[in-house]
């Protein structure tokens, strides 16, 4: 509504392409003030109203073939963004943009109905589209702030669970384009490309300890052991056609298995919707919308609930080095490289062929860094992993010469891309504190994990691929041989304490033709489960986090298929189902003695005793609490060789207590240990004022805790986790 002169009449001009007639009535009073004439056959009509010296809040009567109905006009609301909004989305700091842009149920003026906007600043036009209006462009074309280059509308009448998308134009004779929003919070299932409206408020969430708690949390001293999930292959339903469990299903049974286990966090692989399965979701094409192969939104914030009240956190694998070259996405969004790279040299992924974002651009870093605090904020995940961080690090990543351009300094480091990661890092600190970022970073990168302040890249942790690499190698070789590459189990500690480390057994191990993890393992089948087990006590109890992708825990011997469920049935050999019990016990050992997990990230929390031992494959070390009055030794013999009487140096005299021995019968070992524990002697050993006389079971390690004083009773001895008697 609006006077053509300052003193005439007001007219209100609205596009009804169903109507018949038209007529312009006060809201207030539900009186009808003026007819409306159709100016144009496909719908355009145009009423004056006189003696009004104001605009005044109206509706339209109109008539179409099934009747006379009463209908808002989405044009005599008021814009959605303010001065603010503009102003920080002019500048690419609106960390919550989400907030605004995007599709949010609302009641603006006394009417329900749905906001949009979103952000296309060289675009000529932008309609929405979608259930509520027919998906005819014609009908809610969108007011453009120029300010910020969004375009926005409320559209009264429309509601949740209705589809829509974005009509396009990039110039006046231009063919529309259809394009998905950037910012849908849900989104059709692939190959269906529409958003679709969800309130963002409606869930009500039952984890407020635990959201209370995870702001004084300090990740580089609390246990970490991460138990990697890929949702539709977990479990599924073999007398439902083998279906995929739902986020609801999975709720109820997810975090209870995974608190029986004793993980503290599970990491998901994306869940962002995406286009096939055969991507595991790294191809999201709606990253601010959960995928919809489960359920939908509400649904993965009750299994994060659920997570939560059974006191597990919560890790999202994150994807935001790339972008797959969708049509209804973000390629060429308003018809120019607004997301993509401006550069067609660095504007593709090399291997995967998929596109790049231009994290040169303020409002792309602003559309990605808000999106990491809308997982943290809106569905309460704990930690962020980003996967493949060389293909952004370096401009000459997998290119050859003269398929790229140096940076300003004559350098292969791509500055934007540095400076977008460590903005990131910097607000996920601030502004949602106690949570974590997790790099996937391969080349050798300084200080991944080391404050900005400092020059590192600001995240939390850093995957150790280098240790998992060089120990499974070590692994795989004959008992016999190995004495000879007694470097590949001695190197990593030399380097570990450079960044903060986690150690993944992710699934990039078991799968692309790479085989099980227990097919590396050398032997019989027991001399496999041995061997499985003895690394999983070295990676516990070496510096670092831990993950451990879903399967390895009770030791699947065949290569992990996204397409069908675990072998779940493998839990019926006693073996098996001994490496289960064995996972579940290292966890509680790392999270229950402070000395295996505080010193971590330090190098305080760890010190060898003999790594020199070649001729016998065994070596031992130390982790230390920061008092260093707590004292756990590790002893690992990689040789099928019973050893009695092994010496090995330690700092205290007195009763060390075996907390675990991975040849306990427990496991399906050949039950070989020190019946609970040792007292120390007082003979030097390795430098150290006294020493224990240890027997070593065969391909096994043995965890032994400095407790001061000989345990008084049976029941304290049979406390001990996986000892044997």
């Amino acid at each position: 509504m609006h006077a053509l002169t300052p003193e005439g009449d007001l007219v209100v001009r609205a596009f009804l392409p169903q109507a018949q007639e038209a007529a312009i009535i006060d809201a207030a009073t539900g009186e009808r003030v003026a007819p409306m004439r159709r100016l144009h056959e496909a719908g355009l009509f145009a009423g004056s109203v006189s003696g009004r010296p104001a605009p005044f809040r109206y509706r339209l009567a109109v008539v179409t073939e099934l009747g006379e109905a009463v209908v808002d006009d989405a044009y005599r609301f008021p814009p959605i963004l303010d001065d603010r909004d503009t102003r920080l989305l002019s500048e690419g700091k609106h960390w919550r943009a989400f907030a605004k842009l995007g599709a949010h149920p609302a009641e603006v003026d006394g009417i329900v109905g749905v906001t949009f906007a979103v952000w296309a600043p060289n675009a000529f036009r932008v309609a929405v589209v979608g259930d509520f209006n027919g998906w005819d462009g014609r009908c809610h074309g969108m007011r453009l702030r120029h300010d910020c280059g969004v375009w926005e509308i409320f559209v009264p009448g429309a509601g949740t669970g209705q589809l829509y998308k974005y009509e396009i134009k990039t110039a006046p004779e231009a063919r529309p384009m259809m394009r998905s929003d950037p910012l849908a919070f849900q989104a059709e299932r692939w190959p269906g490309t529409a958003s679709i409206v969800t309130d963002l408020n409606r869930y009500r969430w039952g984890d407020q300890a635990w959201m209370q708690a995870r702001k004084d949390r300090q990740p580089a001293k609390d246990p970490i052991a991460i138990y990697e999930v890929h949702l539709g292959s977990w479990r599924r339903k073999p007398e439902e056609g083998a279906r995929w469990l739902t986020y609801a299903e999975l709720a109820e049974e997810l975090p209870a298995y995974v608190k029986e286990l004793g993980f503290t966090h599970i990491e998901l692989l994306p869940v962002s919707e995406f286009n096939f399965e055969g991507s595991l979701g790294y191809h999201p094409t709606a990253l601010y919308a959960p995928t919809g192969r489960f359920g939908d939104p509400d649904g993965l914030r009750r299994l994060i609930d659920r997570c939560h009240q059974a006191g597990i956190g919560v890790i999202l694998n994150w994807v935001v080095v790339q972008f797959p070259d969708e049509a209804d996405g973000l390629p060429h969004f308003d018809g120019s490289v607004l997301y993509e790279h401006p550069d067609p040299r660095q504007q593709r992924h090399p291997h995967w062929n998929t596109l790049l974002y231009n994290y040169a651009s303020p409002q792309v870093a602003n559309y990605l860094i808000g999106n990491a605090l809308f997982w943290l904020e809106q569905y309460h995940v704990d930690g962020l992993r980003i996967d493949g961080l060389a293909a952004i690090l370096y401009l000459d990543y997998g290119r050859a010469p003269g398929q790229w351009s140096h940076n300003r300094y004559g350098g292969h480091e791509n500055l934007e891309a540095i400076d977008f990661l460590r903005h990131l890092n910097e607000a996920v600190h601030r502004e949602a504190p106690g949570t974590f970022t997790v790099a996937e970073e391969e080349s050798g990168w300084p200080m991944v994990s080391r404050p900005t302040f400092v020059g590192g890249l600001g995240f939390g942790f850093k995957w150790n691929e280098a240790w998992l690499h060089e120990v499974l190698r070590h692994m795989a070789r004959n008992p016999i041989h190995r004495k000879y590459y007694h470097e590949e189990l001695t190197h990593g500690p030399s380097y570990v304490f450079q960044e903060n480390h986690v150690t993944p057994v992710s699934h990039g191990l078991v799968t692309g033709g790479k085989g099980p993890l227990i097919g590396r393992m050398p032997g019989s089948h027991w001399d496999k489960c041995a061997n499985l087990r003895l690394f999983y006590a070295l990676m516990y109890t070496q510096p670092g986090k831990k993950l451990l992708f879903m399967g390895n825990e009770f030791a699947q011997y065949r290569e992990w298929n996204h397409e069908v469920s675990l072998d779940w049935h493998m839990l019926d050999d006693p073996l098996h189902k001994g490496m289960q019990s064995l996972i579940a016990d290292l966890n509680a050992v790392y999270a229950a003695i402070p000395a295996l997990h505080e010193g971590d990230c330090a190098d305080s929390g760890f010190a060898w005793i003999d790594c020199n031992d070649t001729d016998q494959s065994v070596i031992s070390y130390l982790r230390l609490r920061a008092d260093d009055e707590q004292v756990v030794a590790v002893v690992c013999n990689f040789t099928p060789v019973v050893r009695q009487g092994y010496r090995i140096g330690v700092p205290h005299a007195g009763y060390y207590a075996e907390r675990l021995n991975t040849d306990s019968a427990r496991y399906g070992g050949s039950n070989v240990g020190n019946a609970g524990g040792i007292w120390s002697d007082p003979e030097p050993t390795h430098g150290r004022p006294c020493s224990l006389a240890v027997v070593l079971p065969p391909y096994a390690a043995v965890v032994l805790e400095y407790v001061g004083t000989q345990p008084t009773t049976a029941a304290a001895v049979a406390e001990t986790a996986g000892s044997t008697t």
